[in-house]
């Protein structure tokens, strides 16, 4: 089959098209033909080699981390899909690998894909839509009523934040350049602070939860906006020791993610907050339970662009280099 790989880490130039051996099919697994596939952060920092300590993939590695496709083959335990059926999934971490033509899934981690959408459009969502269920609604345990603030509103996670945290009847504020303002209200923004015009923890007060998407100072500055007891979740900050023992690391590797983010949970449990670091998990269950809210357009794909797969390589470089105007950028099979 067809793929794009890279063969050593750290080579942005490494992406390459390849020809790899058809997967194989387990007795949970499903094999989807892919229609499509997007383009996320989480692959360019694979291919870089950011992860590498805790995500010991064995090279060469076919990049890759959402889909939307047709089901071609079923493995004897499966009894929840058959040949034919249209899904959309995010791979088990360990499994990753959707720039390619064929991907063996666990039935687990996969979902029939929403009638209302477009290939396109269903594999736009499936990383961005769990992160953003695992923040709001697992993690975070949003009501209504509640102050929710969702940084970088027009990105591709910020985009179905928003539209989550409203349907979950937050108050939702994000922050969003000028050219972006109108596009985060028409999602449901209530509040959308111009970051290039005002800074946002001059702005906002008392927020319950934040969404951090940024990482860095923004998610110092995060800590300011929230009330005693608010939670700021992050998915580009330092990782913690909770997120090394879901990954089953060894002590060492737990007392470094702890290190790396103690200065951010000191300062947090000094202002009476907490801090901590969200690396999604596949989900097929959360899929279905997204899905209603999709077919139903309380939760719409905002995608910027489809590159054919064969510019797949370009696709990572016009994200790499923030050319996207809003939302996900996908590449897409003939």
């Amino acid at each position: 089959m067809k793929t794009f790989m890279i063969e050593r880490y750290g080579d942005k130039a490494g992406v390459r098209a390849a020809e790899m051996p058809d997967p194989q099919v387990g007795a949970d697994d499903v094999l989807v033909r892919i229609h499509a596939a997007s383009v996320n952060p989480l692959d360019l920092k694979l291919r870089d080699g950011d992860f590498k300590a805790i995500l010991p993939y064995r090279l060469p590695l076919i990049l890759g981390n959402d889909l939307a496709g047709v089901v071609v083959q079923v493995g004897s335990a499966v009894t929840r899909f058959a040949v034919g059926h249209e899904v959309y999934a995010r791979p088990d971490k360990d499994r990753i690998g959707t720039f390619a033509e064929l991907i063996a899934v666990h039935q687990d981690d996969v979902a029939i894909k929403p009638a209302t959408l477009t290939m396109a459009e269903a594999a736009s969502l499936p990383l961005v839509a769990l992160t953003s269920w695992q923040a709001l609604v697992e993690r975070a345990q949003v009501q209504p009523g509640q102050k929710v603030l969702i940084h970088a509103g027009s990105g591709g996670l910020g985009t179905i934040a928003v539209q989550l945290a409203k349907e979950l009847g937050a108050h939702v504020a994000t922050t969003a350049s000028t050219a972006k303002v109108d596009l985060v209200k028409e999602l449901g923004a209530d509040i959308v602070v111009d970051y290039k015009k005002q800074a946002f923890e001059t702005v906002l007060v008392g927020y319950d939860v934040v969404l951090d998407t940024l990482g860095g100072e923004t998610l110092e500055k995060s800590l300011q906006v929230l009330k005693p007891g608010g939670k700021v979740i992050s998915v580009a900050g330092p990782p913690d020791a909770a997120f090394a023992r879901e990954l089953g690391a060894n002590a060492m590797l737990r007392l470094a993610m702890s290190a790396l983010s103690f200065r951010t949970r000191r300062r947090a449990k000094r202002r009476n907050v907490t801090y901590s670091f969200l690396f999604m998990k596949a989900s097929g269950d959360q899929l279905r339970k997204l899905t209603p809210l999709i077919e139903a357009g309380k939760i719409l794909p905002v995608v910027d662009r489809v590159f054919p797969f064969e510019e797949t390589r370009e696709a990572m470089e016009y994200v790499e280099k923030g050319r996207a105007r809003a939302g996900k950028v996908v590449v897409a099979m003939k």
